[in-house]
């Protein structure tokens, strides 16, 4: 005999507003639900798809009532090609030794980490965070998610870290972390690279960088994986068709 079972309707709430962590002298608020129970891959995809980016167990896309500015993008992993520049790094990087890992905190990751914040974002929130914090951070998903860690050969040093969700038709890339000091390997567009050649293997369609801003220049990096599709207007549109460039 075939069970009825019972699906929890899902409770979305809004933020109070807050200072904007990208714009400043702007308010920011938040449409938020909670992941979890059996569903929470289902209803991962299907508001990813929607513009939701994941922190911990809680999926949240911006409302913000005057501003527009957070724009979710993702790569179109089949038709991508690197370009002169990329082809270069992604031979410049060929050395480093990647392993793929389970979603669990170390302190050798913390330490790097901890590094990345003080140097490039140290008024923002993450600067303060503790190994507990940073082990929430990574290890509290309701959902199949992997670190992938980039070590040099010399001298088994680690210099990069990405934080990946799986996703049904791609993967979305949570965060990434890298050392300074290695300029030459521009780790960050490396790892990029990288997760669309993990992609592109596993027949997965699109990597999914969360949210495009044209205003801040941290985001403009993002513009450089064409095609690269925007949500915006009525769906999913290549990002030169939305006017926004």
């Amino acid at each position: 005999m075939k069970q009825n079972v019972y699906h929890r309707p899902e409770f979305f709430y809004t933020t109070a507003p807050l200072p904007c962590p990208y714009l400043p002298e702007r308010m920011e608020r938040r449409l938020v639900t909670e992941l979890s129970g059996q569903r929470s891959v289902i209803l991962h995809d299907a508001l990813s798809r929607a513009g939701f980016r994941r922190s911990h167990n809680i999926a949240y896309a911006p409302i913000c009532p005057t501003c527009r500015a957070c724009v979710p993008v993702r790569i179109v992993v089949a038709d991508f090609t690197p370009s002169r520049t990329q082809r270069r790094l992604i031979r410049i990087n060929r050395d480093l030794n990647v392993e793929i890992l389970p979603a669990k905190g170390t302190l050798q990751q913390f330490g790097l980490f901890s590094a990345y914040q003080k140097l490039r974002h140290s008024e923002g929130d993450m600067a303060g965070m503790s190994f507990r914090d940073y082990r929430m951070m990574v290890e509290d998903s309701p959902i199949d998610t992997f670190i992938a860690e980039f070590r040099r050969p010399e001298d088994d040093r680690l210099v990069a870290v990405c934080l990946t969700d799986h996703m049904g038709d791609g993967f979305s890339a949570v965060y990434s972390f890298f050392a300074e000091g290695e300029e030459r390997r521009s780790l960050g567009t490396y790892m990029v690279l990288w997760l669309i050649e993990q992609a592109r293997f596993a027949g997965r369609p699109y990597i999914y960088l969360g949210y495009w801003i044209a205003e801040t220049r941290k985001m403009a990096y993002k513009t450089n994986f064409r095609p690269l599709e925007a949500l915006y207007g009525e769906g999913w549109q290549r990002i030169e068709e939305t006017g926004l460039l």
